[in-house]
């Protein structure tokens, strides 16, 4: 979950480093660190607890010229953020560096085996092993070196390092997570993400898993582990740079919600053809439809969420069972799959470690795999059978908001096609629901037109320490994600239940100090959830309620109402979503939180 950043070329590499940690720190920000290779063939290291900002006062001060040269912002795992502990980390000799982003799980072993010829350790990350480890197996060639200690560790990584030895090169490999390589014109870059090479290079090779990449200024070699050469493809990125960007927004986050409307014209213009769903990328014959009996979803965080809508919206168009399974349960359950089941993982990243074992687990179990993800060659997106692209472009806030809703569309694009090849779904219904998605982007638009109510509301409530999420049908999953995004970047406890199932437990936590957020459409469980929230107004706890703008009999019954358009049921998630996340963002801002990097979380969780 930490990021990485190298470079080597003619420019100097500290600008480049330090623009490329800006644009890496939502993978982690508890410290910070750079090294450069300077011209007088020595590595210089400044690195320090806390975010970039504190780094990049430290270096103004300091002279680092060089042309090559790594940086690394670090999301802790082993050892309490501070300086010490921060990456870069030295060889014993002080020639070699190395940045890493896993966990080295037998660390232990070896660090005691170093310690007994002679190695002295100065920090508590499994990290620091990492350059210890290569000085004493350094026999001339540094990639040798690194490729024969990769065959000790065992664990997940992903490396830069370089040695004062060979000082026109940088050595990269991966297991588990990811790190991509940008090719520029007599430059070369690495990085943990596509985002921090954007403004650099558009043509990116993508390591695999045990891969070992040797990178110099005009040139790369890439072996496995057992040494043997490997050809690698260049992909062009055909991202915009500025989707990377802030672009006059307060947040990341903020703006990532306001491009959602944009997101979902993306995926219609993509997958709709003359009024129809046309997936012509994902290869599922007819017979193999037919035979269908059982769909696996797999995600996490956010993405499970939009699996359980998925899940809704594929049962009801399709009539096809859906199981959904958190990807760290999912990997280490009995698995009882077949040959008639289609397997599904989504993930934004395409790197979320959980996932990516979830679905290596069940390969070849299942018909066939299909990756439901935002990243372009990711490890997730290049092993999976086939893919269907988000089209989200870049997401720099911790809080996944237009992701989700790439998911969402994606889900819901993908059960009109099964209902369509299951023939549980007519023409006719095809185009009505077709028809009112497009116009989801405009019912958007009114939505955030209320967004001075819904800072309003977050005002009012930003004092509270507890909330409850109340949805049913469709819209539970709705509750759970607009809780999750709550607690994400506001740190208020806040949890989500069915509503029906409030009276088995949640009900005893309600009072006037505990509100309640309701999404109450007016659907088919719409007067469930009116006896709902009069058992939570009963009880004098407070209510804030999501509901239909037809819905005038509402307001006479709850505290405070933020109205969505009226649209089909198996839609309303589309637009039940955004005041919840508007309300999240709201209340974390007035809080003063940092709501693009929340304590404790990274955006691309690749370690379990």
């Amino acid at each position: 979950m930490c990021g990485i950043i190298g470079y080597i070329g003619h420019r100097e590499a500290l600008p480049i480093l330090m623009q490329g940690l800006k644009k890496l720190e939502y993978r982690g920000y508890d410290s910070a660190g750079v090294a450069i290779l300077n011209k007088e063939n020595n590595i210089e290291i400044q690195k320090c607890k806390g975010r970039i900002k504190y780094l990049e006062d430290m270096v103004r001060e300091k002279d680092l010229k060089g042309t090559i040269g790594l940086g690394h912002t670090r999301w802790a795992t082993h050892g309490k953020p501070n300086d010490i502990n921060a990456h870069p980390h030295f060889s014993g000799d002080h020639e070699t560096v190395v940045v890493h982003n896993g966990i080295i799980e037998n660390y232990l072993s070896i660090k005691e085996n170093l310690i007994l010829n002679g190695y002295q350790f100065i920090s508590d990350t499994d990290t620091e092993v990492l350059p210890h480890l290569i000085q004493s197996l350094y026999q001339g060639n540094i990639t040798e070196a690194v490729r024969n200690s990769l065959k000790i560790v065992t664990g997940s990584y992903a490396l830069g390092v370089i040695s004062k030895k060979e000082p026109d090169k940088i050595v990269a490999s991966r297991s588990g997570s990811p790190l991509v390589i940008g090719i520029g014109d007599q430059e070369m870059f690495i990085a943990s993400d596509i985002p921090a090479l954007l403004n650099y290079t558009r043509k990116m090779i993508f390591l695999e898993e045990n891969e070992i990449a040797t990178i110099e200024k005009n040139c790369i070699h890439v072996v496995n582990l057992e040494g043997e050469e490997i050809k690698k493809k260049v992909v062009y990125i055909d991202w915009d740079a500025q989707m990377a960007e802030k672009s006059g927004y307060k947040h990341f986050m903020l703006k990532e919600i306001i491009q959602q409307p944009l997101v979902i014209r993306d995926n219609l213009v993509k997958y709709i053809d003359s009024g129809r769903v046309n997936l012509s990328d994902i290869h599922l014959p007819q017979n193999i439809v037919n035979s269908l009996e059982k769909i696996h979803i797999v995600a996490c965080g956010t993405a499970y969420y939009a699996s359980l809508v998925g899940k809704y919206a594929i049962e009801s168009l399709s009539g096809i069972p859906v199981e959904v399974d958190y990807a760290s349960e999912f990997r280490y359950r009995t698995q009882l799959l077949s040959k008639n089941s289609l397997g599904i993982v989504i993930s934004q990243s395409g790197e979320t470690a959980d996932t990516i074992a979830a679905m290596r687990s069940c390969k070849n179990q299942v018909y066939s795999e299909l990756a439901i993800v935002n990243v372009k060659g990711s490890t997730i997106s290049r092993e999976a059978d086939q893919v269907m692209y988000i089209n989200a472009g870049p997401e720099i806030g911790v809080a996944s908001t237009k992701a989700f809703m790439g998911q969402l569309i994606s889900l819901y694009l993908f059960a009109i096609f099964l209902g369509k090849a299951k023939k549980q779904l007519s023409g006719q219904n095809e185009e009505k629901i077709l028809n009112e998605m497009m116009r989801i982007p405009h019912h958007m638009e009114t939505i955030f037109s209320q967004d001075d109510k819904i800072k309003s509301i977050a005002n009012q409530f930003s004092n509270y320490q507890h909330f409850l999420y109340l949805g049913r049908d469709i819209n539970f999953p709705i509750a759970l994600e607009g809780a999750l995004k709550l607690k994400e970047i506001s740190y208020i406890h806040a949890e989500a239940y069915p509503a029906g199932e409030m009276k088995h437990g949640p009900i005893a936590l309600l009072d006037v100090n505990f509100p309640v957020v309701a999404i109450v459409p007016r659907d088919h469980v719409y007067h469930k959830m009116i006896n709902n929230i009069k058992e939570v107004t009963t009880r004098d706890a407070p209510v804030i309620a999501v509901a239909s703008e037809s819905d005038e009999q509402i307001k006479e019954i709850v505290d405070k109402v933020i109205y969505i358009p009226d649209v089909q049921t198996i839609l309303s998630p589309l637009l039940s979503v955004v005041p919840l996340q508007l309300l999240a963002y709201h209340i974390a801002d007035i809080l003063g939180k940092d709501v693009d990097k929340p304590r404790n979380l990274a955006k691309s969780v690749t370690v379990e």
